[in-house]
């Protein structure tokens, strides 16, 4: 398979860490996610990806503990941008943790 040169970068190093410190399961799941985002890009479909609507999409990572959701956006030169990472707790995404995500992807662009 061909590298597609898409690159995963955080929006500031507090986004970085917050997501580095998710439990360990769920931490992997979505390393592993990442990578395969590095190789083939972000479209990769439910139930790694999906869209969430604004511009913004979701990283869908489980393990044993729990559920976490790391929102993104696209900027030009294949750069998929992590703005908010949390443990989901809830069946639908809470207003709030959206807002966060919307607010960071203004500075952005």
């Amino acid at each position: 398979m061909q590298k597609t040169n898409w690159k995963v970068t955080f929006y500031n190093e507090k986004v970085e860490q917050e997501t580095l410190e998710l439990p360990d399961t769920i931490l992997a799941t979505l390393l592993r996610i990442f990578s395969m985002v590095e190789e083939v890009g972000p479209n990769l479909g439910r139930p790694h990806s999906a869209p969430l609507g604004d511009g913004l999409f979701e990283f869908r990572a489980k393990g044993r503990e729990g559920i976490a959701r790391s929102i993104f956006c696209l900027i030009i030169n294949k750069e998929v941008v992590i703005l908010h990472t949390f443990i989901k707790k809830t069946n639908k995404i809470p207003k709030k943790e959206i807002n966060i995500a919307l607010e960071r992807k203004k500075e952005l662009i």
